[in-house]
């Protein structure tokens, strides 16, 4: 996975498991010339949302084992990796995995959330687990912004 090698790669670099979000920065951007500084940022926010990394305070610490991701030396990461997807847009690819066809799914998904009063997110994890298919770590983080969303 390029996020994976992307994330793995400072560390790697620096022999460490944890480091400051700006030498972290600092490492994708001017390090390696892979991304501009804002891009990096986002690229920490994408693995922080994806359990990557975890943050605590401006200390970064990968959840995985750097050493054991393989990082070629010409290895340079697709601006791809920056593009996190929606948990509705994950969820989906678990359906359309399981051979659900996209078009059946979207409208059960969308007359579900009409029906129930939830958000798009919810209505597809409902609707995930009537026809059987794991939403898996979507359906946990759909569950986190139901509980975000009703705190405001």
């Amino acid at each position: 996975m390029s996020l994976e090698r992307a994330v793995a790669a400072p560390f790697r670099q620096r022999g460490k498991s944890r480091m400051g979000e700006g030498e972290f920065v600092v490492a994708l951007s001017l390090d390696n010339d892979w991304f501009s500084p804002d891009q990096a940022k986002r690229l920490v926010d994408v693995a922080v949302g994806r359990d990557l990394l975890s943050r605590d305070g401006n200390t970064l610490a990968a959840e995985f084992d750097p050493g054991e991701v393989e990082v070629p030396p010409d290895f340079v990461p697709d601006e791809s990796v920056l593009r996190e997807q929606s948990t509705f847009e994950r969820i989906l690819n678990a359906l359309l995995a399981a051979g659900v066809e996209k078009r059946d799914a979207v409208a059960d998904i969308n007359r579900r959330q009409h029906e129930l009063g939830v958000t798009l997110e919810a209505a597809a994890v409902v609707y995930a687990r009537s026809r059987g298919v794991d939403a898996g770590d979507a359906a946990a983080r759909a569950r986190r912004e139901l509980r975000a969303d009703g705190e405001t």
